[in-house]
Formats: C-alpha cells, sequence, structure tokens
C-alpha cells in the first residue's frame, strides 16, 4: 500500500512536468517570437528551470525533517528579508506595474513564492511548540502577528492573488492543527473584509471584479475584461477534444500571459474538456497522495511533519483552484500560476523543492513504520 503510494506520488509529479513541458512550449511559440526572435526561448528556460527544481528535491529529499523543524524560523527571517528587499531601489524589479520580482540574472526571484513555504514550516512547527495554546487568545494572535505583517508586504507590491493564497493556507493549517471553530469563522470575516477593502478602494481590482460578471459587455470586452474573454473563447473553441496540440489561435498575441496565467485556458483549446480532466486528474493524485503521506506522519505522531506534508497539500489545492477558477471564469482574474505547468522558475523550483520534503517525510515514515 505504502509502495504504491509513492509510485503514484512519482508518477502524477511526472505527468504533471511533461504537460507543463508541453504546453509552455506550445503556448509560448508567439509570445517568445514577438520578444525574443526565438520560438523556444521560454522552452528552453522552462527545461534548465525543470532540471534546478530537481536538483531542489534532491537536496530537499535528503535533509532530515526534523532540521525543518529545529529551523523553521530561518526560512521565515529570510522570506521576510526578501520581502523588505523588493522595496530597496536598484533591487526590486517592477514588472506590468508591480514589484513583485528579484532580478537574478538568470530569473526572477518572486519572494512571495518562498513565504509560502516559510508558513508552511512556521505554522506547522508554531502548532506543534504551541499545541495546547492553538485555542487560547495568546496562541490564536501570535501567528495572525507573523501573517499580518508578510500579508502587508505582499499587498503593497501590490500582489492580492498571492496574499489571499497565504491567508488560506495559514486559515487551512491552523485549523486543522485544532484552533476552534469560532475563531475560524472570526479569520474568515475579518479576512473576507480586508479582501473587500483591497478591492473596492483600488480602481484596477473593482475594474476585474465588475468586468468578470459579464467579459464580453462593450465596456469590458477591449479593457478589464479582455483576458477572461479570450480565455474564454479559447475554451469554447477546444469543445470536448481540442483543435490539436500546437493549432491555438488565441496564444497568438490574443491571450494576454498565455504560458503563465491563462495556460490552462490554451490547455483546453488546444485538448479540449478532456485534457483539463486529465491534467486535473494528475493533480488531484498527487495532492491525494501527499495528504495520505500526511496522516501517515500523524499516526506515528510525527506533527510536525503531518502538518507541513498537509499544508503542502493544502496549498497545491488552493492554487490550482484559484488558477483553474479564475481561466474558466468562476473567479475574477488574479495573476496566479497554475503549479508545475505555467512558466516561472521560482514558482517551479519552489513547489519542487517541496515535493521534496513530501518525499523525505514519506521515507522516514516507511522507516519507522
Amino acid at each position: 500500500m505504502i509502495l504504491s503510494r509513492s509510485s503514484l506520488l512519482i508518477t502524477s509529479l511526472t505527468g504533471l512536468i511533461i504537460f507543463g513541458i508541453t504546453f509552455v512550449t506550445s503556448a509560448s511559440v508567439y509570445v517568445a517570437v514577438d520578444l525574443t526572435g526565438d520560438p523556444f526561448y521560454f522552452a528552453k528556460r522552462e527545461i534548465i528551470f525543470i532540471f534546478l527544481g530537481v536538483l531542489a528535491i534532491l537536496i530537499s529529499a535528503n535533509i532530515p525533517t526534523d532540521l525543518y523543524h529545529k529551523y523553521d524560523w530561518v526560512f521565515l527571517l529570510m522570506s521576510l528579508a526578501l520581502l523588505i528587499a523588493l522595496f530597496i531601489p536598484g533591487i526590486g524589479k517592477v514588472v506590468n506595474g508591480s514589484l513583485r520580482w528579484i532580478d537574478l540574472g538568470f530569473f526572477n526571484l518572486q519572494p512571495s513564492e518562498l513565504v509560502k513555504l516559510a508558513l508552511i514550516l512556521y505554522i506547522a512547527g508554531y502548532s506543534v511548540r504551541r499545541t495546547t495554546e492553538l485555542s487560547t487568545l495568546i496562541g490564536f494572535i501570535r501567528p495572525m502577528m507573523i501573517l499580518s505583517l508578510l500579508s502587508l508586504l505582499i499587498l503593497l507590491q501590490p500582489d492580492l492573488g498571492s496574499t489571499v493564497i497565504i491567508c488560506s493556507l495559514v486559515l487551512i493549517m491552523l485549523f486543522f492543527a485544532g484552533i476552534s471553530f469560532s475563531q475560524f469563522l472570526f479569520l474568515i470575516s475579518v479576512l473576507g473584509f480586508l479582501a473587500y477593502i483591497a478591492i473596492i478602494y483600488t480602481p484596477f481590482r473593482l475594474a476585474r471584479l465588475v468586468s468578470f460578471r459579464d467579459p464580453f459587455a462593450p465596456e469590458f470586452e477591449l479593457s478589464s475584461g479582455w483576458q477572461l474573454s479570450n480565455a474564454l473563447i479559447g475554451i469554447g473553441r477546444g469543445d470536448l477534444f481540442g483543435i490539436g496540440l500546437g493549432n491555438s489561435i488565441q496564444k497568438n498575441l490574443y491571450l494576454p500571459e498565455p504560458h503563465t496565467d491563462f495556460i490552462f485556458a490554451i490547455i483546453l483549446e488546444e485538448t479540449g474538456i478532456i485534457g483539463g480532466f486529465l491534467l486535473m486528474l494528475l493533480f488531484i493524485l498527487l495532492i491525494t497522495s501527499i495528504v495520505q503521506i500526511s496522516f501517515d506522519a500523524l499516526r506515528q505522531n510525527r506533527l510536525f511533519q503531518g502538518y507541513v506534508c498537509f499544508g503542502i497539500g493544502s496549498l497545491l489545492s488552493i492554487q490550482s483552484i484559484f488558477n483553474i477558477g479564475v481561466n474558466i471564469g468562476l473567479l475574477p482574474t488574479k495573476g496566479l500560476t497554475l503549479p508545475f505547468i505555467s512558466y516561472g522558475g521560482a514558482s517551479l523550483i519552489i513547489f519542487m523543492l517541496m515535493m521534496g520534503i513530501v518525499f523525505r517525510v514519506d521515507f522516514e515514515n516507511r522507516n519507522l513504520a
């Protein structure tokens, strides 16, 4: 049972990576030609990112998980320092009006990606250290202060999408670790109110929300509804079986970000509902395997390891649901990648590093069984 679980984890992850490089190559051709003259510019870089991601898996899988527990605060301080560094002149890089990246030469590091891993490790460690205090006011406030600081720095970039992701992640992890239902409801209410304020008092976010209801309306079609309307056109064209790999029309500079935020729309256009279903099945198999490994660790009373795996599985679930929801018009447009599928070095490497941690937890579980 455990061996088949490990095989399922490896198979689903490999399938997602193959899916990713295939459709990054297909979706980025016209954008790459337009920007660089090389149709395979992004594909070649993505292959290098995959190799770096495999290296990240090998490194993180060979580190005992007790060290992650002991030094979870180091990841937190590192991510905080990188978020602050963004606002230092000459370090942060502005792309499309957002200050979210640090230029490392070969690729742009997005500190908010590291924040996700840091929060998973910190909340898992905190939940173990403060198990009896989680349901108390002081035990509840401490992680909220950390989350508030990180969220504020990410909102200032501005990046509401990543803020929603990390808040949802922390909320789910704390509820799983044992906060009371009343605390859970209070958190949902507060986060919902803050999201409402962030949208209502920011014109471009409000425009996205309003246009989301009818992106084809004349007043939105050429402005805030452009991305979603073109994504929906592509999805509709794909129908059940798609129009064929490489044959997407929307990726020909009609749909913005076809190889990153809106790659799922291109997948549906080229492979249809069948291709989209297969991709979602791979995500379900991967996340189910991770959660099962989490429960294995919890049954062995390895709380930190169990919480970390549950956090990684939750993050994959939340971000995948948000990205797919945006692509098919169920959620307002947000700049979020589809894990393992969208082009992007920082996102891919961090997620693969997380998978290395999952492999390590699974290895330790089997050795202790």
